[in-house]
């Protein structure tokens, strides 16, 4: 049974990986025996990234990354194969909002600044797709692989204030199935794509919706609270298994799916 959960030499890319999201799957990832390619687009934040890795592990570098840059996915993609040979998972966690983007509460649609509306769409929905193109390339060379991306609640149903983000993760969740289906029908069922939709977690990008500058809870973290059965926000190492086994052997049949991990948000009407 641990063969078959185990994720333990498999070659894993990381987008984003300097981020808090990012950094928190690959840490998992290394101590659970993968050997991790950190990609960022930030020398600074990667650097500290893969210093903070290899505390838990050897297999560990970082590449300069640009998710919105083809060439350069092409290049780390040859790094990575000249290094290790196979490309076995890749992770899209680069992605995220931005305040140009999040309209405040007196705000209307029409005042949202178009250009971060551009910025936003462009980095969750691109910064899916080019990196599953170059890699996913690869898995179709060798025959196996599997990649994950990352949808949001917004893909179920509409999230006020956050139009960008809302229809980029939308568009991750059909690309998601649309190449899962694409990927199995033409290179077999050797490679698989999932997305997870992480419910509300609290970090660095949200913090300022959801928590007040004295600590309390804002009107929309009560209304998020009211909604999730679990009554709690989600802690961010909670997404760790769930990624964890998408990845794994375990999960040989699933492929297109998306799943929640939300406390019950999705599910629940709130009656």
């Amino acid at each position: 049974m641990n063969e078959l959960f185990s994720i333990a030499g498999k070659v894993a890319v990381i987008t984003g990986a300097g981020g808090v999201l990012g950094g928190n799957i690959a840490q998992h990832f290394v101590q659970q025996g993968a050997k991790v390619v950190a990609i960022d687009i930030r020398q600074e934040q990667l650097d500290n990234r893969v210093a903070e890795l290899k505390q838990y592990g050897d297999d560990v570098i970082g590449i300069i990354g640009n998710v919105l840059d083809i060439a350069s996915l092409e290049k780390v993609a040859e790094e990575i194969v000249a290094k290790w040979g196979q490309i076995d998972i890749l992770l899209n966690i680069a992605g995220g909002n931005m305040p140009g983007a999040t309209l405040e509460p007196d705000q209307h649609f029409y005042d949202m600044d178009i250009s971060c509306w551009e910025k936003v769409t462009n980095l969750n929905m691109n910064g899916t797709v080019y990196p599953s193109m170059i890699f996913g390339k690869v898995m179709a060379k060798q025959g196996k692989g599997c990649i994950i991306n990352v949808s949001s609640m917004a893909a179920y149903s509409a999230i006020t204030r956050v139009p960008g983000y809302s229809a980029a993760k939308t568009a991750v969740a059909n690309f998601t199935q649309w190449l899962a289906s694409e990927m199995a029908l033409k290179y077999g069922d050797g490679i698989r794509v999932n997305a997870i939709a992480p419910g509300f977690f609290i970090g660095d990008q949200n913090r300022r919706v959801l928590i007040n500058p004295d600590g309390s809870l804002t009107d929309r973290s009560k209304k998020v609270l009211a909604k999730t059965p679990m009554k709690r926000f989600g802690d961010i190492k909670e997404l760790n298994g769930a990624v964890h086994f998408l990845c794994s052997e375990a999960a040989s049949f699933v492929t297109g799916a998306m799943l929640p991990i939300d406390g019950g948000f999705s599910a629940f009407s709130g009656v």
